[in-house]
Order: C-alpha cells, then structure tokens, then sequence
C-alpha cells in the first residue's frame, strides 16, 4: 500500500488530510513542518509526500529538493497562486488550491501515484495505462444512464486534442470531469492546471494566466511566469470562464487560434502546447447575445461540449451517492454503522438538491454528526428548512401533466426540466412580469432569481415586473 507523508502546520488541516487518507487505504504519517520530518523519518521513502506550500522555517517547496525520488503535491491557497506556479518550475508533481473537497484530493493523489508507481515509464508516456487510471467511472460516481452518457463521452474525447467546454450547476463535479479528461488523455504525466477564473480579482487575471514581466506594473518587482504557460505539455482547466473579463478574453481567444501567448510588458509571444479544457455554470450563449461573453471564444471553447445533468435529474444516483457519503463520513466521525430510514430516503429523492452533489455530501456529514443512534431520519437531514421551493413543485413531476405551464412551441417534449426552464424563461419574459413566470412555472420569484443566476439568464426590464 502507497505510504504518503503529510507536512502541513495547521492541526485541522492535517488532520482532515490524514483521516482522509486513511480511510481510503493510505499508510500516511504527518509532520508540521519540513525540520520535523526529516527528523523523525526519512521523507524520500515515501511514495508521495502532500506539503502545505507555507510552513514555519522552509517552505514547503523544499522537500522537491530534499526528497528528489519522491513526487511532491503542493497545497496552497489562490492568495499564493503565483508560488504554486512557481513550485511547479521547481519540480512539484502538481498542486491543489484551498479549500479543496474530498474527491478533488483523493483524484489528485490517485492521478500522482497511478503516473509514479507505474512500472514502466514508457507505458505512462503512451497513456494506455493513464487512460485505465483516469477512467470517469473510478474518478465520479454515476450508475444513472444520464452519467453513464457523460462517462462515454469523455472516453471518447479524452484521447484527442480537441478543446472542452464543460456545462453544470454548482457542486455537481466540473472539476472531476477535468481531471478524467486529462488523465485520460497522453498529458496525464504532464501538469493539469486548474484556475477558478472567478477567485481571482479582475485586476490579477491576466497577469495570473499569461504572467508578467518585471516593472510591467506598479508591483511587479520580477518576472512571472503564469498559469498557461506552467500547463506546458499538459492540461490547463479554466473553471467559471463565464466570469473573465472582457480584455482577458480577448486575449485567451489568440491562445487557442494562435497557441502563443505573450506576457503583461512583454513585446515577444512564445509557442505553449496546452489543452484547453473550460467549464461554467452559466449559459454562454446567452451572454453572447448580451455581450457579456465573446461570440467567437465561445465557439472556439465550444468544440466540444459535456453537460453535467443536475441531481435534480440523476434519481438513480441519489441514493447511491448518500450510502457512499454514509460509509465515508460515517468512518470519519466515528459512527461506521449508520443507515438512512425509509423517510430519510424518501425526502433525500424528493428534494430538489440546487447545491447538487455538494450539497448532499453536506447534508449526509451533517446528518452523520448529529445522529445519537445507528439510523438517519428525515428531520437529521433538515431539508425542509428553508421552505417547500427547493422541494420538487408538483406542477414539474413526471407524469402529472394537467397543471404544467403552457408551452410555446411544440419541441420542448424532450427537454430537461432544466433546459425548460431556460426556455420557458426566454420566451415568455417579455411579455410577462417576474411574478407571473414564478407562477407559470410554480416556483417562488426568489428560486426564480436564484435560478436565473445559476443559468446565466438576463433578466430583462418589462412592465410590471
């Protein structure tokens, strides 16, 4: 079994990291700080060592050099985004930004030890044994025929050159598709760069994504190197693009036609080979009309296109999903034997989940703590708590179609209920106030807000509303 060494100086921190590992199956040891693992063990015998980027006395970086035979993953925060980058020049494996969940750092891991431990170099290189490593099926879960479509989706385009655009609510698992894309794909030895383009103040993001030279700005004190071209030979994932700026845009646009980048005060570009693999919550093509989004980076980005379904509309995961949360939380808190009564999961299936699979996963650990017996009630789960709008509308079911909203054209009949939302809303809102859509569509105006934002809907200014 794998042996991981944790270096991180904040108690909770590592602690979480440890139990997470170990219940995973990991043999792992952790040190506060890099002093103190050399001292009490020999860090390049391990099979991975996860360091906090800032430690008291050396940085964590440190440990690239003091342990040269030991592949290093670097955790940091956006504040040290530019560092981070910095520690992959060094010879960091990978790095993963704080605060991060639990599947993010356990297919970060597994990505690591899948290229490291393989016995034969050149099999890594071909991306034969990556592609079995990095299948869909062992980074997400997903037995529903909406995931299983995902799934071979991705197998099917993993392999190839082409850019990615990735389509999903919040907390449905953006993140995990781009690393089964890359480690799928022949970069899986090389570095998967992920930015969530909205944590990034719009004053940085240029600078963050193509890097800058010294005295290009009040600040800049030296060279930078930035996020695209640290991705060199492998995979960069632009999280939330919708949120970029426009100038940003503009120049991310000459990065795919072009594959050149050129630094902030710099007169010369250079040549990256990076795989773009983008994704965002909103509807792109809606703010291209508003022009909020560029047209023409859209359908670049645009190549090719997955849709992550909401829980709302993977039934057949629902309960699935719970009972690995209950397994792995359950350990986590000391209560291994727990179990979901009949009504628990009944409201878990009737609740509409706008946090998705997030939301859930919080909802078991919660559950998971607060239990006194071996067995999770309805009430434990405190889903009802904010009112009956996040509860699946009767007027929205399947099957019950006497009180659906009328519809305006006669090929919705194979829409999601969400891709009817988007079009319900589009076509009726300029003629309709805002109460009056909430209606229609038997929601409350604030879910309607809220969806709105979720989907990247304008609203548009009409009477009344």
């Amino acid at each position: 079994m794998p042996r991981i060494l944790i270096v991180e100086d904040e108690d909770i921190i590592r602690s979480a990291v440890r139990k997470l590992l170990l219940h995973a199956g990991y043999t792992v040891e952790d040190v506060s700080s890099v002093e103190d693992a050399e001292q009490h063990h020999d860090p390049d015998s391990f099979d991975l060592i996860i360091s906090d980027l800032r430690l008291p006395g050396v940085p964590g970086t440190e440990l690239i050099h003091r342990a040269p035979n030991t592949p290093v993953l670097i955790m940091t925060s956006y504040a040290s985004l530019r560092s981070a980058v910095d520690s992959m020049k060094m010879g960091a494996v990978e790095y993963i930004a704080k605060p991060f969940d639990h599947d993010e750092m356990l297919a970060a891991v597994e990505g690591i030890l899948s290229r490291t431990m393989a016995p034969d170099p050149e099999e890594r290189t071909t991306g034969t044994d990556a592609r079995e490593d990095g299948d869909p099926a062992t980074i997400m879960y997903g037995e529903c025929e909406p995931m299983q479509r995902v799934f071979t989706l991705i197998r099917k385009v993993a392999p190839t050159e082409t850019t990615v655009l990735i389509q999903g609510e919040s907390g449905t698992g953006k993140e995990l598709v781009a690393r089964a894309l890359h480690l799928s794909s022949p970069r899986a030895p090389y570095p998967l760069i992920s930015v969530n383009c909205a944590a990034i103040p719009e004053s940085l993001i240029e600078s963050e994504l193509f890097g800058h030279e010294k005295g290009a700005f009040t600040g800049a004190v030296s060279a930078r190197t930035g996020l695209i071209e640290a991705a060199e030979g492998g995979s960069l994932f632009l999280d939330e693009i919708g949120e970029l700026p426009a100038e940003a845009q503009a120049r991310l646009l000459r990065v795919l036609q072009e594959s050149e980048i050129r630094k902030v005060g710099s007169t010369q570009s250079r040549k990256v080979n990076v795989r773009m693999i983008a994704a965002t919550h909103r509807n792109l093509k809606a703010m291209t009309r508003t022009g909020e989004f560029r047209e023409d980076l859209y359908y670049r980005l645009n190549v090719m296109q997955i849709r992550i379904p909401p829980l709302r509309e993977r039934q057949g995961d629902i309960l699935g999903l719970a009972r690995r949360f209950l397994v792995t939380l359950g350990k986590k808190v000391g209560k291994p034997e727990l179990s979901l009564s009949p009504g628990a999961m009944q409201a878990l299936q009737r609740y509409r989940w706008p946090g998705n699979v997030r939301e859930l996963e919080n909802a078991i650990e919660r559950a998971s703590i607060l239990c006194d017996g071996t067995v999770i009630t309805p009430s434990l789960l405190d889903l009802d708590s904010e009112g009956d709008d996040e509860l699946i509308p009767e007027t929205l079911v399947e099957g019950n179609h006497e009180q659906q909203p009328p519809r305006t054209t006669d090929n919705t009949s194979d829409l999601s209920l969400e891709d009817y939302f988007q079009h319900f809303v589009l076509e009726n809102q300029d003629r309709m106030s805002e109460t009056e859509l909430a209606q229609k569509l038997g929601i409350s105006r604030k879910s309607l807000w809220e969806r709105r934002q979720r989907l990247g809907i304008p609203r548009k200014k009409t009477p009344g509303s």
